[in-house]
């Protein structure tokens, strides 16, 4: 709103009730939670155009390899994105963009060290700085490490445990940084590659051990900082340490859409794109391992999917008009286990139909989420102390209410009464005055007696939680 700067000059005409109405509208304003913020600035928005062309903006992390390089190369291809492939190795990144013949004026690199807090800020104030005005259509959390073999944990500049802070930690931290930028953005989208492994209610996620669980989170409430390895204040085991942060992920998509996805439109999913069994993701697991899991997976389980098409799928879900649904974990249909043998040798692997890993573009269906992905009050706990550790912050998460002004003009002057008659009802005694009793008092008490593995860790500087 802009109030004329010309003299009043006592004018009782439409003029002056105008005046009056903007006058009254900018004074009830910053009560009633009225954005009156001006308009981006030309200049921005010339630079935006003339740099991106009308295509959406997708930051992909971990491009530089497997699931993520296939990704953007599909992205690529359709000419309708520009992808920031967010690396920690931009040499190697320059490399395999010219490898894979990444238009130079559609692809942009920046680094991002997911090892780091203050490398995942330093990417964000770089990316905002370059893209001006732009908004974030697409946000796809993809990089990971899996470390199955290590028999002690590897520590994180900040001091967690590797895996659960490069796959999970700050991919949570950059979602928080960049959703006011998704915001902004007509029908955006954040994705997540969660895995089978932090599904339990699936062979592959139930009936492999160890199992992903993270039971009350006694580590992460200590910080999850050395010697805390792991989320469930147990001692370290690297395969499930990628399963939980697995699991963590599918949980934080899940809340980010109960919070968010009404209020600003963006549609928040997680995805399980098939057992890449050839990809980078295995360079730790042993020699005999590399070399037979994916004949395993490829001709007696059935599971197997290459880098190809596993990135066809990342791409179908931030491209597909059927994916804008938010709240959704993403599968494709794949075959029957039955009666593998020479007919999959015939076939090299491939199966169709359902239960399987194999399927194309128009297989991919809604899957069911296990009870431990679906559960509200560890997924709850989860944001709380993952907030705190990373320092990420969120907007309150605010349901659409209605736009009319009248119920913001008077939804003011209730709010400002029932503060009041509050102020009046608390002087006057209530139960917050009455420490030790009651169901409060009572959980602090069985907190004191159970104390807990990592409780008990915590207070000697190590023990079972390292």
């Amino acid at each position: 709103f802009f109030v004329s700067s010309e003299p009043h000059r006592g004018s009782s005409g439409p003029d002056s009730s105008m005046r009056l109405l903007l006058a009254l509208a900018a004074a009830v304003a910053p009560a009633a939670g009225l954005n009156l913020q001006m308009p981006a600035l030309r200049g921005q928005t010339g630079l935006t155009d003339a740099r991106f062309g009308g295509k959406k903006l997708v930051v992909v992390t971990g491009t530089s390899s497997g699931l993520g390089r296939k990704t953007a190369a599909a992205l690529l291809r359709t000419g309708k994105y520009h992808v920031v492939g967010a690396v920690r190795d931009l040499d190697k990144m320059e490399v395999v963009a010219e490898v894979d013949g990444f238009d130079p004026d559609l692809f942009t690199p920046m680094h991002c060290e997911l090892n780091s807090f203050a490398s995942v800020r330093a990417f964000v104030d770089e990316l905002k700085e370059w893209k001006a005005a732009k908004p974030v259509d697409r946000l796809i959390c993809n990089a990971a490490v899996y470390q199955p073999s290590l028999p002690y944990a590897k520590w994180s500049e900040d001091g967690h445990e590797q895996q659960m802070q490069i796959n999970y930690l700050s991919h949570f931290l950059l979602t928080s940084l960049l959703l006011d930028d998704l915001a902004k953005a007509p029908g955006a989208r954040c994705v997540f590659v969660g895995s089978v492994t932090g599904n339990d209610n699936t062979v592959g996620g139930g009936g492999v051990y160890p199992i992903a669980d993270l039971k009350k989170l006694d580590g992460l409430k200590l910080g999850a900082k050395n010697p805390i390895s792991m989320f469930d204040g147990y001692n370290f085991d690297g395969a499930k340490a990628y399963k939980d942060s697995k699991l963590c992920l599918m949980m934080t998509s899940n809340l980010l859409h109960d919070k968010y996805a009404k209020q600003t439109g963006i549609a928040f999913s997680s995805i399980y794109p098939g057992c890449i069994a050839e990809s980078p993701l295995f360079r730790e697991k042993r020699a005999w391992f590399r070399k037979y899991f994916p004949i395993f997976m490829k001709y007696i389980t059935g599971g197997f999917v290459g880098e190809e098409e596993a990135g066809m799928r990342l791409f179908q879900v931030a491209h597909d008009p059927r994916c804008s649904k938010s709240g959704v974990y993403w599968s494709w249909n794949g075959g029957p286990r039955e009666g593998r043998g020479e007919g999959a040798l015939e076939r090299d692997g491939q199966i169709l139909g359902g239960g399987g890993a194999g399927g194309g573009w128009d297989s991919i269906y809604e899957n069911d989420q296990s009870d431990k992905v679906l559960n509200k009050e560890t997924a709850a706990d989860l944001w709380k102390f993952s907030s705190l550790v990373t320092g990420a912050e969120w907007p309150a998460a605010n349901q659409p209410k209605s736009p009319c002004p009248t119920l913001k003009v008077v939804g003011a002057v209730a709010k400002a009464m029932n503060a009041q008659e509050e102020a009046r009802r608390k002087a006057a005694g209530h139960a917050g005055s009455m420490p030790g009793q009651g169901l409060a008092g009572m959980a602090e008490a069985d907190d004191t007696v159970g104390g807990g593995t990592a409780g008990a860790a915590g207070g000697g500087g190590g023990g079972a939680a390292r």
